[in-house]
């Protein structure tokens, strides 16, 4: 038999970071997975299982603080980052002169343009590092960057809600038919979980539950992925995320105008045909529209659309898991990729 892949993870303490390890462990290629805790994140030993007890059992998890020679010692090849934007813009060039393969979950190295990074504001703006890695990292979004991702030493997981929106438009802008002058409109709604673990006072169960609330519009830190991944203009397009009183999921309603009159099954065959092959999105012909709960606990994507009587006026409906399509279960399917296995090995 050959040998497992020796992984490790950096912030198996989130939510996403949980889903990933849990992933990892009953991944059939991957050896169990080494935890580690970020460096100063306190000397004091945390077992997972104690703060999810869904792992209790097998003896529990242990963190261990970072360490670059218990990587080595570990014989560790890929790393998993769940970790804070600028923690990660830290890790990378480090484990990468390691010698270690990286699939990064934060928006450390998502974005191309200076312009599109200014909402983060990272301090290492401009340095010759930041500059080499922005232009190493693959985009992990596997359907759209698939031939890239093998090779890739550096993987850029994308963001829960850039890439239910990509997903939902990428067929639409490569066929053509958008009329792009008459903008682009995402109605976007995720679950608490997208949030982050850390509370506060927007995510408090009293502001959540019973509620339904805007933020970030026209600020989003994902908003940056859309347009460069589908190469829009500012202009082109209007993304307004919100808050669901649920704990996880997203629903994104997209609005788009055609350039030309369009017959419905034309637009399925559009989507289909972009999908063709693509093992985790799932095309609903009309009238059956998606569901959050369809998707939730699964790494699909599901897509589907309703079009006006006019043949011009579209409405697409993209769902998918924040924690799995969105983050985890993407990291698994670039992993994949990575290693020459099915993409969905470890996903089912």
């Amino acid at each position: 038999m050959p040998a497992k892949l020796n992984t490790a993870v950096v912030g198996a303490t989130g939510y996403s970071g949980l889903e990933l390890t849990r992933l990892l462990l009953r991944h059939p290629q991957v050896e169990t997975p080494l935890l580690l805790s970020r460096q100063g994140e306190g000397s004091t030993p945390v077992n997972l299982a104690d703060l999810f007890p869904v792992l209790s059992g097998n003896g529990g998890y242990p963190l261990q603080p970072l360490s670059w020679d218990k990587l080595k010692e570990k014989g560790v090849q890929l790393l998993f980052l769940a970790t804070p934007h600028e923690a990660s813009r830290a890790l990378v060039p480090e484990a990468v002169a390691r010698g270690l393969r990286v699939i990064d979950l934060s928006g450390a190295w998502r974005l191309r343009e200076a312009a599109h990074r200014a909402v983060y504001a990272f301090k290492d703006e401009g340095s010759a590092a930041a500059e080499e890695f922005t232009e190493r990292a693959v985009y992990g979004l596997p359907e759209l960057n698939g031939d890239a991702i093998p090779g890739a030493t550096v993987v850029a997981n994308p963001g829960c809600y850039a890439t239910s929106v990509i997903l939902a438009l990428a067929p639409l802008v490569k066929a053509g038919i958008l009329d792009r002058q008459r903008g682009i409109v995402s109605d976007s709604k995720s679950g608490v979980s997208g949030a982050g673990k850390e509370p506060t006072s927007r995510t408090h169960f009293v502001s959540v539950a019973d509620n339904l609330s805007a933020y970030s519009v026209f600020g989003h830190r994902h908003t940056g992925e859309i347009l460069e991944q589908l190469r829009l203009t500012p202009e082109e397009l209007i993304f307004a995320p919100h808050l669901l009183p649920i704990p996880r999921g997203i629903l994104s309603t997209i609005y788009v105008h055609l350039n030309q009159d369009t017959k419905a099954a034309d637009i399925e065959s559009c989507f289909r045909g972009f999908y063709a092959g693509k093992r985790w999105v799932r095309i609903f012909a009309p009238p059956r529209l998606p569901e959050i709960q369809f998707s939730a606990n699964t790494n699909f994507c599901d897509i589907g659309f309703s079009l006006a009587k006019d043949g011009r006026r579209l409405v697409v409906i993209s769902c998918l898991d924040n924690l799995l399509k969105g983050a985890a279960g993407q990291a698994i399917q670039n992993m994949n990729l990575m290693y020459g296995w099915k993409e969905e090995e470890g996903l089912q």
